[in-house]
């Protein structure tokens, strides 16, 4: 990933976990996994589980602890009613954003 990429992705990785969370449960790891294959292959695990702190802190996520097959139980986060409004600002904000950058990449031509 490129400096560019890796400066974007800061400002939008919390939206992006919290979308992924809008469609199920998942745990660490999981979303981890998810976004890698989805091409974002430098995303660190330890940025994810530090994301996941910060919006379990702000209260954006339902917390369950599931027992686990290979050591101590894993935290499984779902998104709670606070998560989805904050989610809605963000696609909001995203809309927007992407709706004027596209207004200057087109009178760029």
């Amino acid at each position: 990933m490129g400096r560019q990429m890796t400066e974007m992705l800061k400002g939008t990785l919390e939206g992006i976990v919290l979308a992924i969370l809008s469609v199920r449960s998942a745990y660490g790891y999981e979303i981890t996994a998810w976004l890698r294959d989805q091409g974002f292959s430098d995303i660190a695990e330890g940025t994810i589980y530090a994301l996941l702190v910060r919006i379990e802190k702000w209260e954006l996520v339902d917390v369950e602890k599931v027992p686990s097959e290979k050591g101590p139980p894993r935290k499984v986060y779902s998104l709670n009613d606070r998560g989805r409004e904050y989610l809605d600002e963000f696609w909001r904000t995203w809309s927007f954003l992407s709706a004027r950058l596209e207004q200057l990449h087109e009178g760029d031509r």
